[in-house]
């Protein structure tokens, strides 16, 4: 009598990236990948390593050239299929744009080539997680670049991030821009204009239970002891600085919006930590398990 054998499907595969090799990159890498905490059920896969030395903490042009082919390459595998998800080292955005990088950011590289318009930049650790409806723009431009339709993406697809963590419909606040979420108007038009519309808008979506515009002083406390899933923000540091105070070792970048899970951690190059032996690898950590956890998800739900 013959046995059959059952093959063994392979296990997803999640390309790594570590940055700027001068940075503290590489050596979080190394550390959150022997972590025992680390998912099991995985492949993670070093993407753009070169065997050539570099000193740590002295940025140069050739690093960063090397961070960008690195990206290149792992952008490139996962929409050929060959990466589940992608999880990305710090870069120095001042030495990228050096060797040829057009972008603000990582989060803007992965969505132009992946295509994508309505995308998110969407920051998440300890009890908080922020969507983002500008990111990487001068605070003095903020106000002309809220739209209702920004809103409502931004507020739309942190639902259905979080509808895919929790396996239920999230509760989001939306944060005001100004003082006291306008006060009636008196400190800005921009919540009575642009924000309350797109709330309301977003409450007919049925995609999550939103409310808001909230004062941004008192918004994020509410959230961190659990009244909101999530806070849909209306610039960087409003949610960036908050989600760091709380959770600095264990925020994780996510792009929301492309064809496969991004992440990174919350943290740049720090390059007076590279080679010291002091960075910690928390944030490359849960960067790590989230993409994992996303990839897994995703592949229950059959998408």
């Amino acid at each position: 009598m013959q046995c059959e054998l059952t093959q063994v499907p392979p296990l997803p595969c999640i390309a790594v990236t570590t940055g700027d090799p001068a940075g503290v990159g590489p050596e979080v890498v190394r550390a959150a990948l022997g972590s025992p905490d680390l998912a099991r059920g995985f492949r993670f896969e070093l993407v753009g390593e070169q065997g050539e030395p570099f000193d740590a903490g002295v940025p140069t042009s050739r690093g960063s050239g090397q961070a960008f082919a690195a990206l290149e390459a792992a952008v490139a595998g996962a929409l050929a299929g060959k990466y589940a998800a992608v999880v990305t080292g710090p870069v120095n955005k001042a030495g990228m744009k050096e060797v040829g990088f057009g972008f603000p950011g990582q989060t803007e590289f992965f969505a132009a080539r992946c295509g994508v318009k309505d995308y998110v930049m969407c920051l998440t650790g300890g009890p908080l997680c922020v969507g983002l409806v500008t990111a990487h723009v001068a605070y003095s431009e903020v106000p002309s670049l809220l739209t209702v339709g920004e809103i409502e993406k931004t507020g739309l697809l942190l639902a259905a991030f979080l509808q895919t963590r929790l396996g239920r419909l999230p509760n989001i606040a939306v944060a005001g821009l100004n003082p006291h979420a306008g006060e009636g108007g008196l400190f800005g038009s921009e919540e009575g204009a642009v924000i309350r519309p797109a709330v309301e808008r977003l409450g007919a979506s049925r995609a999550g239970n939103f409310t808001g515009p909230w004062s941004p002083d008192t918004v994020f406390y509410r959230a961190a002891t659990g009244e909101f899933d999530g806070v849909v923000c209306m610039y960087h540091d409003q949610g960036l600085i908050p989600l760091k105070l709380l959770a600095f070792h264990e925020g994780v970048n996510v792009t929301l919006g492309l064809p496969f899970p991004r992440t990174s951690p919350d943290h740049g190059t720090a390059y007076e930590l590279a080679g010291t032996g002091r960075a910690d690898a928390g944030s490359m950590l849960c960067a790590l398990n989230l993409a994992a956890e996303l990839v897994a998800k995703l592949q229950v739900s059959g998408l």
